[in-house]
């Protein structure tokens, strides 16, 4: 399959599958992820890199209601550099969305790796091996109990998408 950017294909896809029903579309290019609530709300992803366009999408698709009508979901965010009390309250908020990114990029036939948006640490510290594993189990659930309704929309979406496109 073509490894070429896919970031206004995502788009498109994502905008065609909840622009109407969900008052949400997506929108690559930006400096920074972020997510305003709004009508219609946006999903912002970093650039037009298509990891981030899925981890952001994957966020939104674990937010509920609530955190829906909030900036960036309510979450804070610390930059690089982050202690590690900091760094563990991260790993708990993230597993869910990286597993559902993981579909996602599954689904494109595209490479995943957990993200730990920390480059202080160490890529073979216990905390990220750990983390990678609660992924990975996070992973299974979903396959074994199915995915949240707008990741199994979106993941549908994709898989459509990678059969049409050219490779």
């Amino acid at each position: 399959m073509s490894q070429q950017p896919l970031g206004k294909a995502l788009v498109g896809v994502f905008n065609r599958v909840f622009q109407a029903a969900d008052a949400t579309i997506l929108c690559g290019g930006a400096a920074e992820p972020y997510y305003e609530p709004g009508e219609p709300s946006i999903i912002y992803f970093r650039d037009d890199f298509d990891r981030s366009a899925l981890h952001e999408v994957a966020h939104w698709c674990v937010a509920g209601s609530v955190r829906r009508g909030l900036p960036d979901y309510g979450y804070w965010y610390a930059p690089d550099g982050r202690n590690a009390e900091e760094q563990s309250a991260f790993y708990s908020v993230e597993v869910k969305p990286q597993a559902i990114e993981a579909l996602f990029c599954e689904a494109l036939d595209l490479a995943f790796a957990v993200r730990v948006d920390n480059l202080t640490v160490d890529a073979n510290c216990p905390e990220i091996i750990d983390f990678k594993a609660a992924v990975d189990r996070q992973i299974m659930r979903f396959r074994q109990r199915g995915l949240p309704d707008r990741a199994r929309r979106f993941k549908a979406a994709l898989t459509l998408l990678a059969v049409e496109r050219p490779g």
